[in-house]
């Protein structure tokens, strides 16, 4: 862990370390805790390394980087006794009885070293190698090519490293702890789950996002934004949510594969306008970032407690797809599956994160795109040649209408927010609107048969089983690990794509079980209620947090051994 105040570069200290331990052949999660402010408060940067696949965070702490004294104190029960506590042994008074300190005059070795204090952070990144028995050539390396574009910073950098390095190996072998050994591994990428997400826009094809900045779901619009110029797409900050959605909408309209993104409290806003692109049959992509609320609620921290409110968002009725991804891995891929969805089925398609799985770091293979195909899903014009009308809102067995960009052929395009007829012209008549209902909700059949079977994980003769959505995917899979490990047999059931809802492959897997408990991040058990509307099946247990703090896979193991088992 590294540890300090807002502004003391926690975030590049980690994430240099986790490409560095990338680039050593390691496997790396990280996950961030940031207060809700520019400067000052506590903030960290978590990373956990092995050999084997991790995608959630551990304690207790091997190694703390501490920037200032309140780290420690926060932070000292929480490093292992095996541990080491890093410190700056000028600035930092700890307990001499405490054998786990370390303590490196970081600043000082900055300044003769590198020439500034600022270089302090590299200095605890060699430091924290010498203690691993890490090849300190990576950390240089990388710190070089990091800051070329700087002049001089990349040297500056490395050799401030290898000072704390060099400094931190004369005491570093006392220190029992443990190693993790480098080799050599092809090239990976270490990247956070709303990086995987904006690089799935650019493959889908995306051309127009407008978007709010929104804590956390900006990530995404500021991505895209430094991608904008090289993949041909515009990027609009709109003045609200409410004119965000709205632009979306009518760029989709005009033609082009669009997107928005908020938190839940922009999302409210852009609600109503959920609903014209619901009956309009107008293609929308959003990404909805969950966060501790109500109101402002916690706005740098997770929770996962919008599930219900994006499947009933805005007046009435109307088909809709909701996605919920566990990794980077998934995010990425069902970013592509969300545009396709919303373009052949006329829909909105949201895609339901949260600052857990938006600002962690996961370590991933290359991303295969060989098989990615775009189709826009619009008339041909081949198509068009033999249509004498174009009634933009036939009724047809899918529910799926013609759908053609205005102006490109020689038709009359309408589209209102008003019930329409099958030329898209108001209507009031009693029947019609009968027909044009069902006529929407005749797409859940197809969109059913184009969701992904959940993920069974786990011992498949168990008799007990955990159930979970979303980012709680890391967490729980090591849970059922330890659990098994632990002789006490346990499979998962994970679900990321949650509406339409997958009725059979659900109920099939918790017929199979005597016992059955959720994960979730909320309190009240958001998918448990869902299941239970849609299979009339309640849970046996519930195993929430609400502290606006991500599980781990130790607490979901303590709680379910208590929930059921005991």
């Amino acid at each position: 862990m590294v540890a300090g105040a807002a502004g003391q570069g926690m975030q590049t200290t980690g994430a240099i370390m986790g490409k560095v331990f990338v680039r050593g052949g390691c496997e790396v999660f990280a996950m961030q805790d940031n207060e809700s402010r520019i400067r000052g408060g506590h903030n960290f940067f978590q990373l956990r390394v092995s050999h084997e696949i991790v995608r959630s965070s551990a304690m207790p702490l091997d190694i703390l980087i501490a920037l200032n004294e309140e780290s420690i104190e926060k932070h000292n029960d929480e490093v292992a006794s095996t541990g080491v506590i890093l410190f700056d042994s000028e600035k930092n008074p700890v307990s001499e009885e405490d054998n786990r300190f370390l303590g490196v005059p970081m600043e000082r070795l900055a300044v003769d070293k590198g020439g500034n204090k600022i270089l302090a952070n590299s200095v605890s990144m060699g430091a924290t190698l010498a203690v691993l028995d890490w090849d300190i050539e990576r950390l240089e390396d990388f710190l070089k090519a990091f800051f070329q574009a700087k002049p001089g910073m990349g040297e500056s950098n490395a050799t401030a490293a290898r000072a704390g390095y060099e400094f931190a190996m004369k005491e570093a072998k006392k220190y029992g702890g443990p190693r993790i050994a480098s080799k050599e591994a092809p090239p990976r990428m270490f990247l956070t789950g709303h990086e995987a997400v904006a690089l799935g826009v650019l493959t889908a094809g995306c051309q127009f996002m407008c978007a709010y900045p929104m804590s956390p779901s900006t990530s995404i619009m500021m991505y895209l934004a430094e991608k904008a110029d090289d993949f041909d797409m515009v990027i609009e900050q709109a003045e609200d949510e409410i004119s965000a959605m709205n632009m979306a909408i009518g760029a989709s309209y005009a033609g082009l594969r669009s997107l928005t993104a908020s938190s839940g409290g922009g999302f409210a806003l852009m609600v109503e306008a959920l609903g014209l692109a619901g009956v309009a049959e107008t293609p929308l992509v959003v990404v909805e970032a969950q966060r501790p609320g109500p109101a402002t609620g916690l706005p740098t921290r997770t929770e996962q407690a919008d599930l219900l409110f994006m499947l009933h968002a805005s007046q009435d009725e109307f088909p809709r797809v909701i996605l919920a991804p566990g990794t980077a891995r998934e995010a990425f891929y069902q970013t592509i599956k969300a545009f396709d969805l919303a373009e052949k089925y006329q829909v909105p398609v949201i895609i339901l994160t949260d600052q857990y799985l938006a600002d962690s770091l996961f370590t991933e293979e290359r991303f295969d795109i060989s098989d990615v195909r775009i189709d826009r899903h619009l008339l041909s014009q081949e198509d068009a040649k033999t249509l004498k009308t174009y009634n933009r809102y036939q009724l047809t067995d899918s529910g799926v209408s013609p759908r053609a960009v205005p102006s490109l052929y020689d038709f009359e395009v309408v589209a209102d927010s008003h019930e329409h007829d099958e030329y898209g012209h108001i209507t009031e008549d009693a029947g019609l609107r009968k027909k044009m209902v069902e006529k929407r909700f005749l797409k859940l059949k197809g969109l059913t048969e184009e969701m992904t079977v959940p993920a069974v994980m786990g011992n498949g003769e168990a008799d007990y089983l955990l159930v979970g959505w979303g980012s709680t995917y890391g967490p729980m899979a090591e849970a059922i690990q330890i659990l098994n490990d632990e002789g006490i047999p346990v499979k998962g059931l994970h679900l990321s794509e949650l509406w339409p809802f997958p009725q059979r492959q659900v109920s099939e897997v918790l017929s199979g079980v005597r016992k059955w408990v959720v994960v979730e991040g909320n309190y009240t058990a958001q998918l448990a209620r869902l299941i239970q509307m849609e299979l009339q099946a309640k849970p046996h247990g519930k195993i929430l947090k609400y502290t606006g703090r991500p599980f781990m896979a130790e607490e979901i193991k303590e709680a379910f051994k208590k929930e059921v088992v005991d």
